[in-house]
Parts: C-alpha cells; structure tokens; sequence
C-alpha cells in the first residue's frame, strides 16, 4: 500500500522551481509589486511610526521637546567654538541661520541612516511572528525622521522671523527640492544597510564613521565659498567639482538657498582699483550649475532607490533565520 505522504512528497518534488517574485525577468514588476503592497499596509506602516516616537520619548517629562535639544546643542557648539572662536563666522552673513538650516537637514539624513540601519534586527520579534512587507520597518524610521525634521524646521522658520531673514523669495522653491533628494537617498540606503546589517552586524557601527565623514564633506558648518577659496588658493579647482559629486552637498546647498537669504544677498567685496568703485558680489558665490546638478542627483538616487529594494528582497528571505 502506499503512503500518501510520500506520494505527496514524490508529486512536489516533480514540480518545477519557482520564486515567490520574478525578480531577474521583470525586477521593474516585482518592483511595483513591492510598493502596492506597502501602500496597502500603510495603515500598519502609521502606526509602526507612531510606536517609534513614542517609544522613543515613553515616560519623559518634555517628550517631543527632546527632538530639539540635541541640533540646539550642535547649533550652540558650532556656532561659539567654530563660528566665534575659530572664525568662521566672520566670513558667513548670519552664522547662526546657516548652521542651523545645515543641522536641520543633516539630522534628516542621519536619523534616517541610523535608525533605518537597525530597524530590522530591533523589530526581530514582530518580524519572526507575522508575515508583512519587510521594508514597512526602514520606512518607519524615515517617517519617524521626518516628523522629527518637521519639529526643528518650525523652529527654523522661527528663527528667520526672530532674526529678519524670512526666506520669502523665489529661491524659496530649493527648499523642499533639498528635502527630496535627502528623502530619497535615505530611503536607499536604508533599505541597503537594514537587510546588510542582518547578515553582518558590523554595519551599524561602519554607519557611525560614515556618518562623520559625510558630514565633513557637506557644507554645513562652513560655507560653499570656503570651499571654492581654498581650492583656488592652492591650485585644486578641480577637487570642487570632487566635492560636488556628493549628493548630500547640493542637495545641502539647495536648502541653503532657500531658506538663508543673506547667502543670496549681494554684498561689497572690495574696490576696483582702476576706478575705486565697489565690488559688488553675492555672499555666497553658488554653483552655476546647481539645477541641473540636483536633476541629476535625483534620477541617479531613484534609480538606487529601485537597485537597493531588490537587494532587499533578495536578502529578505533569511532574516527570520538570521535575526
């Protein structure tokens, strides 16, 4: 007589292979797969950030207020120690304006690298019990960053009014264009470095110093201008255009521009010294080809945006085993 199960067994084991997406054949469908499938869990995805700022400030007496102290902290270090003391701020119109817009955005992108980064091994247990889309939990550390921004970009704004800088101008359109391509590369590399970080848990502390370095290499304690000084000075010009490689620059600059005016305002420079007349120059000299840098900028982060999610997918099989 024989055994059902092993004929079963003998059936399945005739069958072809097949994986549960088509990620080689159509990598654009799986895609596309992948994002309605978020968007039909996105009640799940709101409460998942709403658990992350709560969690984060469970039983503190300021709660979201602590969102603040940590940029207010940056922005009273720089500002003294680098600004005053080491002089930066002589060559930068309204210091205090510019190093904030820039810590404003940097947190962006910071918060969303680290908290993206380990979003998947610290939601082990849920991820382990129930089947969802496994990126929902990157995501979430980018809205819970982004509610975070909206907090320290209303104190911005206060600021400006507080100071006479209103950035009401048409400059004004750089700002949310700054915030998207930040959006997008985070979302990138959160999707990368959360399904990385599984498999070796080294990542989260190379997420650290690359978090240093990027921060280094943007213009947020100083200027565009001393930037471009310093290479003319020495005979590198070329090494701005290095520099302007770097996503988060411009997409830095764009920011600037929109919300510090004084950047925009033009200035005296000097004197001609054939005719004495003023030299009239903007404070701060921006890349003339800044627009179609952050187009570029843009399409290549998407594209990434798309690489990485199917990398994600790929690893995601094993992250129940794995965590």
């Amino acid at each position: 007589m024989t055994n059902p199960a092993q004929e079963r067994a003998t059936r399945l084991a005739s069958l072809p292979f097949q994986t549960t997406e088509a990620t080689s054949a159509q990598p654009v469908g799986a895609f596309l797969r992948s994002v309605k499938e978020i968007v039909a869990h996105r009640e799940l995805l709101d409460l998942l950030i709403r658990r992350e700022l709560k969690s984060r400030y469970k039983d503190s007496a300021l709660g979201f207020l602590w969102s603040l102290v940590r940029p207010l902290t940056m922005l009273v270090i720089y500002f003294v120690f680098i600004g005053q003391i080491l002089g930066a701020a002589r060559g930068v119109p309204e210091f205090a304006i510019f190093v904030f817009a820039g810590l404003t955005l940097w947190g962006l992108f910071s918060e969303i690298i680290a908290g993206g980064t380990g979003s998947i091994v610290g939601n082990a247990g849920l991820i382990k019990k129930v089947y969802l889309p496994r990126e929902i939990f990157p995501l979430a550390a980018v809205g819970s960053a982004v509610f975070n921004f909206g907090v320290q970009f209303v104190v911005l704004l206060g600021a400006t009014i507080v100071l006479g800088q209103v950035p009401f101008s048409a400059d004004l359109v750089y700002v949310p264009v700054g915030v998207i391509i930040v959006l997008i590369y985070g979302i990138a590399l959160a999707l990368l470095l959360s399904a990385l970080n599984v498999y070796l848990r080294d990542i989260q502390y190379l997420v650290e110093v690359f978090i240093l370095l990027f921060f280094w290499a943007s213009p947020i304690v100083y200027s565009w201008s001393f930037v471009v000084d310093a290479a003319q000075r020495n005979g590198y010009l070329w090494l701005t255009e290095i520099y302007l490689w770097n996503p988060i620059t411009v997409a830095m600059l764009a920011f600037q521009r929109g919300m510090w005016t004084a950047g925009s305002r033009d200035s005296v420079t000097g004197q001609n010294p054939d005719t004495g007349a003023d030299i009239i120059a903007p404070a701060q000299p921006w890349p003339e080809d800044l627009n179609l840098r952050l187009f570029i900028a843009a399409v290549i982060g998407l594209v990434l945006v798309w690489i990485f999610q199917r990398v994600f997918s790929r690893l995601q099989g094993n992250f129940a085993q794995e965590i």
